[in-house]
């Protein structure tokens, strides 16, 4: 498993503990569900702010190593 597909796992698993729906997440972090989905699945290339945005909606921190 990639370090993306593993972040996007993360995200995906947060997101649902926290009782939110991908177009939930994707309403409160300003952006698009179908972004939302590119992160859970590790796929297309989302812009670093977008999954920032996710991340921080659910209460995540991103760190660089």
């Amino acid at each position: 498993m990639s370090d993306v597909e593993e972040l996007g796992g993360r995200i995906r698993a947060a997101r649902k503990e926290a009782g939110l729906t991908q177009k939930d997440l994707a309403d409160l972090a300003g952006i698009s569900e179908r972004t939302v989905r590119a992160i859970e699945t590790g796929t297309g290339n989302p812009a670093l702010a977008a999954v920032a945005a996710a991340a921080n909606v659910l209460g995540l921190r991103l760190v660089a190593q």
